[in-house]
């Protein structure tokens, strides 16, 4: 019998729900681990955060397009309304949720960015995810610390533009500890590369985590599966993570089973827990 049914066998026999205080040594840490909105785009946002509720979280990185439901016309777009926004608020309040992040977006022009800025800032959100033209960075740069919120690059897939460290670190010189990387791990097992060698190249410059596990290495059209169980090296990532003094955000983003997911993002929970348990305690 496999670790992974053991696991889920235990999960089985002692309730499906993980605690917060799972998460303690995790918050210690300074990991505020929370989960991308994407992860179940399937359903409204009303929908995702009764999920992460029953999960135990209590932060979620919002992304522009998810339906909102609980009686609110629309879409999580930064554009919306200032009334919209405040609907939003007390929604994410009465589910006892933050917004930590918000994105992978990348407006195009300066008006934009101002109006994303400002979304952020009404909501409380501390980091804006985003993969910008490298023109814009400077600008970008100036915005994050006139409103006091960072920015951190994502990486999508080669032949992506910030698909590899040395890309995004050298676009980074000479820029405001304001602006960094937000380290999608799975995304840098897709491409070929070791995530552990990934996050000492951008060491110093790291704000922010999707995080995943996959099947396989170096194959693009991978999926998702259990933390601990795949090939990204989850443990190292998280000893690494622990060695750099990494304190921020991370976002479950969990990309497969769409319409089912939320056992095995409990079960990614659960090895997260006790892993940042494990280092704590050295």
């Amino acid at each position: 019998m496999t670790y992974r049914w053991i696991l889920l066998m235990v999960i089985g026999l002692f309730g499906s729900s993980v605690s917060g205080q799972d998460y303690t040594a995790a918050y210690n840490l300074g990991w505020n681990i929370g989960s991308q909105a994407y992860t179940f785009k399937e359903f409204t946002l009303e929908q995702t955060l009764d999920k992460l509720s029953s999960v135990g979280l209590k932060y979620v990185e919002l992304y522009s397009g998810q339906k909102i439901g609980a009686g609110i016309e629309g879409s999580t777009d930064f554009k919306m309304t200032e009334e919209k926004r405040d609907l939003l608020k007390k929604l994410l309040k009465s589910k006892g949720i933050q917004a930590h992040a918000y994105g992978v977006t990348s407006p195009k022009s300066k008006q934009e960015w101002e109006e994303l800025f400002e979304f952020a800032q009404d909501l409380g959100i501390s980091v804006l995810t985003s993969e910008p033209e490298f023109r814009d960075l400077k600008m970008i740069d100036e915005l994050a610390q006139k409103y006091n919120i960072k920015v951190a690059i994502h990486n999508h897939p080669r032949p992506s533009k910030y698909w590899h460290p040395d890309v995004v670190m050298e676009q980074l010189e000479g820029k405001s500890s304001m602006i960094g990387v937000c380290a999608d791990i799975g995304h840098w097992v897709r491409s070929g590369l070791d995530p552990v060698e990934c996050l000492k190249k951008v060491e110093g410059r790291l704000i922010s985590f999707h995080f995943k596990d996959l099947k396989e290495f170096d194959v693009k059209k991978t999926h998702d599966v259990p933390w601990g169980t795949g090939v990204s090296n989850v443990a190292g990532v998280m000893n690494e993570m622990k060695r750099q003094n990494f304190r921020g955000p991370i976002s479950v983003e969990y990309e497969h089973n769409w319409k089912n997911s939320l056992p095995e993002v409990e079960e990614s929970l659960l090895y997260f827990a006790r892993v940042a348990k494990a280092i704590s305690n050295r």
